[in-house]
């Protein structure tokens, strides 16, 4: 009877021992099995808000074309460019009625910016040259002569092989970035004559394509059409090539500028002026040049040197 007894609990024992191992086996799996789940990955949040951007003229088509994509992807985002030249755009970066400022020069370079609350971001460079109506007739230009048709010692076409007509000058306003850079590496530091002042680069270009014997100057943006003919300096082409190799003197680069860092919906839109699909894209369609792509360098001096 004893021995019975010892048997049925062994017995008992042995299924025990059984089950308990079926369990621990189901839940080791069960536990490996959680343990090689994915973890969840936090979902994109979606951009939603507005965005104000204004400043240079010479910008505005490149980022109001990268707007329109960004708003394409973002349909809750609203984005407002505007024109007004570098100088406005400096300024309402600085006062905080705009989110990015747009500049053709450098913020050092502009009296009475705060250039210190302010962050640079070099989105392109744009090459930039003299404009002239296409019935001029000359498709090339000297710098000197170029200094002296701007500050008005040339003024008449035919003293440089053109036409027998009025040089009549198009300028941009003190505020303009195109100004700044056309005085600065075109005239060598020269003060303009006096002459039509007008703020935005696509009026310039309209006035210069209806009016004999005019010149102004344009971004290579610009030259779309021939509706105004750029010229060549010195023998030089303005072309993308000749300003990447430092050839080209006329070529600054274009900014935008946010008091301090960027955050939110602007650093979104800046991240996404600099990603791929715009720098080798949008960009280059559009006749900028990518920053990359440089061979020279800039200081806000003006210094250049090869990179």
């Amino acid at each position: 009877m004893k021995r019975l007894k010892h048997l049925s609990l062994f017995v008992l024992l042995s299924a025990l021992m059984v089950v308990m191992a079926a369990c621990g086996s189901g839940n080791a799996k069960t536990e490996g099995n959680a343990s090689k789940e994915a973890p969840k990955t936090e979902e994109k949040k979606e951009l939603s808000g507005s965005l104000v951007i204004s400043g240079s003229s010479a910008m505005q088509p490149l980022v109001a074309a990268a707007a329109e994509e960004f708003m394409a992807e973002n349909p809750n985002v609203d984005i407002q460019v505007n024109a007004g030249g570098s100088g406005t755009g400096l300024s309402q970066v600085a006062d905080g009625s705009v989110q990015i400022g747009n500049s053709d020069v450098f913020a050092e370079e502009k009296e009475g910016i705060p250039a210190d609350q302010l962050v640079d971001h070099k989105v392109a460079v744009v090459g930039m040259t003299a404009a002239v109506n296409p019935n001029v007739g000359i498709k090339d230009i000297k710098k000197a002569d170029l200094i002296k048709v701007f500050t008005g010692k040339i003024t008449n076409w035919k003293e440089l092989g053109g036409k027998d007509q009025k040089i009549v000058l198009v300028n941009r306003p003190d505020s303009s970035g195109t100004r700044a850079v056309f005085n600065k590496f075109a005239l060598d530091g020269a003060t303009p004559a006096e002459g039509i002042t007008e703020d935005s680069s696509n009026t310039v270009k309209k006035i210069i394509s209806e009016t004999e014997g005019a010149i102004g100057y344009l971004a290579f943006s610009y030259f779309t059409d021939s509706s105004v003919t750029p010229l060549a300096i010195d023998g030089i082409e303005p072309t993308a090539e000749n300003v990447q190799s430092g050839k080209f003197p006329v070529w600054a680069y274009q900014h935008s500028y946010t008091k301090g860092e960027a955050t939110g919906l602007a650093k979104a839109f800046l991240d996404f002026m600099m990603s791929e699909h715009i720098q080798n894209g949008l960009l280059q369609e559009q006749g900028y040049l990518p920053v990359t792509k440089m061979l020279v360098e800039r200081d806000a001096k003006g210094n250049q040197k090869n990179i």
